[in-house]
């Protein structure tokens, strides 16, 4: 590493034309300077500058190590202002993941509009009801339900939204809820044990009967709609589909579910990531005022 320093101090020499202004544009003492460039020169063992009281020219082979030098230094440069750059418009890669439906409603209407605002920006969308480990997985940035027990990443609550417990219309009016078989998804629990409340009647707890599994949010969705059972959707998406569906329990409210933005940086958070964030979030602030 020190002779990576050294190389690049060797270059400044050069180019400012002195030991003392190489000093002053490095913000060094002209003693540290010097002894940079005695250092490069003794491990080399050659010279590689000829110097006087007044001027200082390059020898031979300071020349053809000089040109290296400065490639150096160019390399150095254009690095840290690719790193600048980065921060001061969405660029790059970003790779983002969440549950099925709060990818389709609020990932992704968020990401297709900044992909026109940033063209630079380049989002890997992964959408997966579990959850992905995103070290292992180099994701940088999760949206997901509920705070993370992982000590390691950085959360930010952006929300909140409430799942109903619902059927069609010819499914629920065909017999009691008892009776209604209930669309799982994977995610929940063997036992599954619901607790709605209601402001006059209080709290009512519902323990379905499971008729179906399935790996995603949108095969349960199309499960319910074919009116094969009930299940939990969504009051973003349920609010949609009200010509379709119905709540089996009206007047009846399942928890607030809230909802987190997820990423691994620790200090300093990418502005892509940063930028991310706040549109899901101005998505499901837009969704949550709609379906109020």
């Amino acid at each position: 590493m020190h002779r990576l320093r050294q190389m690049s101090v060797f270059a400044h020499i050069v180019e400012a034309g002195s030991l003392t202004a190489a000093a002053e544009q490095l913000n060094v003492s002209k003693s540290v300077i010097s002894q940079h460039l005695k250092a490069l020169e003794t491990e080399l063992g050659v010279a590689l500058l000829k110097r006087t009281t007044r001027r200082q020219s390059l020898t031979t082979a300071g020349q053809a190590f000089y040109q290296e030098c400065t490639k150096l230094n160019q390399l150095a440069e254009s690095a840290w202002q690719h790193a600048l750059d980065s921060q001061q418009q969405p660029q790059g890669d970003i790779t983002i993941t969440a549950s099925d439906a709060m990818m389709a409603t609020l990932v992704v209407p968020a990401m297709a509009t900044l992909m026109q605002q940033y063209p630079a920006l380049r989002p890997t969308l992964i959408s997966d009801d579990q959850p992905l480990n995103l070290m292992a997985n180099h994701i940088d940035l999760a949206i997901r339900v509920g705070p993370s027990t992982e000590e390691a990443l950085k959360q930010r609550r952006i929300g909140a939204f409430r799942d109903v417990l619902c059927g069609t219309h010819a499914r629920l009016q065909s017999a009691s809820w008892e009776e209604q078989g209930y669309i799982a998804n994977q995610w929940q629990p063997p036992h599954i044990d619901h607790v709605l409340s209601h402001s006059e009647h209080g709290e009512q707890h519902v323990i379905p009967t499971v008729i179906c599994r399935a790996d995603s949010f949108h095969t349960c969705m199309s499960l319910i709609d074919a009116g094969v059972g009930i299940g939990l959707v969504p009051d973003y998406i349920f609010t949609q589909k009200q010509s379709l569906l119905s709540e089996v329990f009206p007047g009846y409210q399942l928890p607030l579910n809230p909802v987190y933005a997820l990423h691994p940086f620790a200090q300093h958070t990418p502005l892509s990531v940063q930028v991310c964030i706040d549109a899901i979030e101005q998505q499901l602030q837009q969704l949550i005022k709609f379906n109020a």
